[in-house]
């Protein structure tokens, strides 16, 4: 909540800078490249972030996010029944629309303030080159007295999230209690979950820093989440739409479908060696999801009818 005032401040600071909605969409429609190949909202390439890629990708990661992501799994089943479930993961979905784009409407306004009055801005700071200094120079420099204090407060409040919980829950259920100490007790389990948060909390901030010369933090998260969630997504699927799909069927496709996974993050990265430049993945890293999703799925329900077919034929 406190972040979401620090955007809105952000926002009407930005608006009235710019001289509203009208002059920020038209610098964003009339400063933006009319070629189909780049433009996001036309083309069909799949070598590109195209409106189709996106929205393949934004529809695969929120399945994602509000079917197997810890962080909301945990609020559904602390809920006294399946009713108030449901109900948050509809008013969670139904918010999430205008929270989005009120987010993503702050970018284009601080495109437009760029845009129309570069001189606000450090001198040498390029909008396409550097992006995420844009927003933290916006915050310093930009806000009236006080305001930039109440948005700095709002990240960290907003970085006190539940993914860290949540972690440190999975780390004590599913790892900690399934294979070392089963009938930990609650002294035991407290401390497991605090040293497993602040380990989780450490290793987020150390991704945090080797992100910061990134052209686009969000991107990279875009990708990373990507890589991360369509295999457990591909599965959590499996599971819900083939009930006959057993632990071979589920086990091959997850390992289809990750190797899947590693072959289109890694071949258009350096790491890929040079002599094997031809199989290098013709997608572009949103679809890592989309594609390793629907591969698991498509290979589990397969191997399960193929095996049906088989029994049916050869009883033995």
């Amino acid at each position: 909540m406190a972040w979401k005032l620090g955007k809105q401040l952000c926002l009407i600071t930005a608006w009235f800078a710019i001289g509203g909605a009208a002059t920020a969409l038209n610098a964003q429609y009339y400063g933006g490249d009319p070629d189909p190949v780049t433009n996001p909202l036309s083309g069909l390439s799949l070598d590109e972030p195209t409106f189709w890629v996106v929205l393949l990708y934004g529809v695969t990661l929120n399945l994602g996010i509000f079917g197997v992501d810890q962080s909301f799994v945990q609020r559904y089943i602390s809920t006294p029944n399946v009713r108030q479930a449901k109900r948050s993961v509809w008013v969670a979905a139904v918010l999430f629309v205008p929270t989005a784009g009120l987010f993503f409407f702050i970018g284009t306004a601080l495109y437009a303030l760029y845009s129309a009055r570069p001189e606000l801005f450090p001198t040498g700071l390029d909008v396409h080159e550097r992006l995420d200094e844009v927003f933290p120079s916006f915050i310093a420099h930009q806000l009236p007295v006080g305001m930039s204090g109440l948005v700095v407060a709002a990240i960290f409040a907003a970085s006190l999230d539940s993914s860290l919980s949540s972690m440190a829950t999975l780390t004590l259920s599913d790892v900690y209690k399934r294979y070392f100490r089963p009938r930990a007790g609650e002294r035991e389990s407290m401390w497991v979950l605090r040293t497993s948060t602040l380990m989780w909390g450490v290793l987020s901030a150390a991704v945090a820093l080797a992100m910061i010369h990134s052209t686009s933090a969000l991107d990279v998260r875009w990708h990373l989440a990507g890589i991360f969630s369509g295999g457990v997504l591909g599965l959590f699927l499996l599971g819900l739409l083939s009930r006959r799909a057993d632990n071979a069927a589920a086990i091959v496709a997850t390992v289809a479908g990750v190797l899947v996974i590693a072959w289109m993050s890694l071949s258009p990265t350096p790491l890929w060696p040079a002599r094997c430049a031809w199989l290098r993945s013709p997608f572009h890293g949103f679809l890592v999801t989309v594609v390793g999703t629907l591969l698991i799925l498509t290979v589990g329900i397969g191997l399960t009818l193929a095996r049906r077919l088989a029994r049916g034929t050869n009883p033995k």
